[in-house]
This record gives structure tokens, C-alpha cells and sequence, in this order.
């Protein structure tokens, strides 16, 4: 398949027809083309493109290397192929992401899920088991794809999740990943800007949200999946990345229960301000940082006072 044939070519399909193209061959010279495009996971994307197209798991390829591909098949994996050399999210082409237990539909328009956001997951489960919690209501604000309330929801004992989002977009796509996981009467959806939808005297045992906290100054360093993909709302919180975060901390206090938790994950070098914010800010206690897989700075944690 030369560089022509990604492009869908008749050329290409008088070359296929010449050299079968078994799985491995593919996955070979599509991962050198999109390592040519700048994509350094570009064997890992193309086995998940194929086994995508052939409807298996990425791992039953290996047991089908010689296996010659049809030309319908080649017809539908070469447009997936070229969406990925363009730089659109592996993810956004298969359409869904796995997060913690469960596996969530993700489009253009809602934020991907990320693994180092699971680990926010954990310790909102950790602390709300330490507590002994017969029952807890959670406000997860900007829920995108759902993701932080849906787990919380689906691995928390007795929990409800009211789950906030400015998008209609990213509602809609919450919408889906609920009732498809069976949790319809567990999380409610809310549309508003953080705080507005909810009721004056409305009040939570967890506060948490993974927010827009990119820094405008550094969008020109953002991979291409990140920038030209993903939605702004979602990404960029100001000139310094802190202003929602600043926000949050402002109106948390007014909606947490007597100790209880803000949960927040923050931007690559945010950690520490934001733990300032929150112990200028007055009303929150044992504020502490958490790192993520990777050792970074990424969690910020306090509790009402």
C-alpha cells in the first residue's frame, strides 16, 4: 500500500490484488506511515484501527498475521487510516475509550478520558470508604463523556451523582454512556455553567471536577490531537489556565457538607497554586497534592471546614 494507496487509489487496488495484504503486512507498513506523519504510536494505533475493522481485540491479531485481507476490508480500514495521519484522535475514529471499569462512547465535542483521571477516581473512592459513608452525593462539574460521575456511580457504595456541563454536546454523549451502563437512577445530568444549576441549599459530600486548566500562552505547544481536536471549553482555562479553577474554589465552600471533599485535578505546574488558592481562600483544611502515574503534581485535595 504506497503512500497513494492510504489515499484510496486505484492504483492501490490493482497493487493489492498483485501481493496479498495479510494483517501483519498491513500493520507493518501503516505503522511506518503514520510514523511518518509524526504519530510515534503508530504501529499500537494501526493494530487498534484493524482490529477495529475486523471487529476483534487488538491481541487476536497476532494469532492472524497471514491472514490476506479482502478488498471490502482494506476498502474500509484505508479511510481510517488516513483520519489518523491527519491527527484526529484514535479515539474520536473508534469512538469510544475505556475508563476504569467501563468502556465509554467519545466524539468530537466532549473531552477525551484520560488515565491519569482515574486516579482522581480512586482517591474520591478511597476517602469517601474511609468515611464510612452509608450513602454519599457527589457534584461532578464539566462531566463531558461522563466519565469521573459515571465511575463514581458505578464502583461507589450507595452513591448519586449530579453531574454538571455548560455542553449540550457533552451532555448528549453522557446522556448515552449512562444508559448504557445501566445507571439512569444514579446520575442525574444538569446543563449550566459549574455552579448555576444547582439549588441554593443544595449540598454534597464530594465536590469534584477535572477542568479546563490549560494556559492560553500554551496552546502552540499542545500536540495536534490536543489543539485542532479536542473542544476549547474543555481545554483552556485562561491566560494562566486558573480561571476556572479559581471559580471552583469561590463556590465549592458554598455547597460542600460540614468536612467535606473538593477534588480537583489541575494542569502540570498548577498544584501548588491552587492549594495557595484554597488556603487563601478560607473555609477549606488539610489541603494536600497527589501525584499522578507519571509523579507529576496532578490532584489537589481539601476538605471543608
Amino acid at each position: 500500500m504506497s503512500a497513494s494507496g492510504a489515499e484510496g487509489t486505484a492504483t492501490t487496488r490493482a497493487t493489492v490484488t498483485d501481493e496479498p495484504w495479510t494483517v501483519l503486512r498491513l500493520i507493518l507498513w501503516s505503522a511506518d506511515y503514520l510514523r511518518g506523519k509524526g504519530i510515534d504510536s503508530g504501529r499500537l494505533d494501526a493494530e487498534h484501527l484493524l482490529a477495529h475493522v475486523l471487529e476483534m481485540g487488538r491481541l487476536q491479531l497476532y494469532l492472524d498475521f497471514e491472514r490476506p485481507l479482502t478488498l471490502a476490508e482494506l476498502d474500509t480500514f484505508r479511510p481510517l487510516l488516513r483520519r489518523r495521519a491527519g491527527r484526529e484522535p484514535l479515539q474520536y475514529i473508534l469512538g469510544h475509550q475505556p475508563f476504569r471499569e467501563l468502556d465509554l462512547a467519545v466524539e468530537p465535542g466532549v473531552l477525551i478520558p484520560r488515565p491519569e483521571t482515574e486516579l482522581l477516581v480512586g482517591e474520591i473512592l478511597s476517602w469517601a470508604a474511609s468515611e464510612e459513608l452509608e450513602a454519599s452525593v457527589i457534584l461532578d462539574l464539566g462531566t463531558g463523556s461522563g466519565a469521573i460521575a459515571l465511575s463514581l456511580a458505578h464502583e461507589g457504595r450507595d452513591t448519586r451523582v449530579v453531574a454538571v456541563d455548560v455542553s449540550e454536546a457533552a451532555l448528549e454523549v453522557a446522556r448515552r454512556n449512562r444508559d448504557s451502563t445501566g445507571l439512569t437512577g444514579k446520575v442525574e445530568l444538569r446543563r449550566g455553567s459549574l455552579f448555576e444549576p444547582l439549588g441554593e441549599h443544595e449540598r454534597f459530600d464530594v465536590i469534584t471536577s477535572n477542568p479546563p486548566y490549560v494556559a492560553e500562552v500554551d496552546e502552540a505547544g499542545l500536540e495536534p490531537e490536543v489543539r485542532d481536536w479536542e473542544p476549547r471549553e474543555a481545554l483552556f482555562g485562561g491566560v494562566d489556565g486558573l480561571d476556572v479553577l479559581r471559580r471552583i474554589v469561590t463556590g465549592a465552600r458554598d455547597h460542600l457538607r460540614a468536612r467535606g471533599l473538593l477534588a480537583l485535578e489541575v494542569g502540570a505546574g498548577q498544584a501548588v497554586d491552587v492549594a495557595d488558592l484554597l488556603r487563601d481562600a478560607g473555609g477549606y483544611e488539610d489541603v494536600r497534592v497527589v501525584r499522578d502515574y507519571s509523579g507529576r503534581q496532578r490532584f489537589v485535595f481539601a476538605r471543608a471546614g
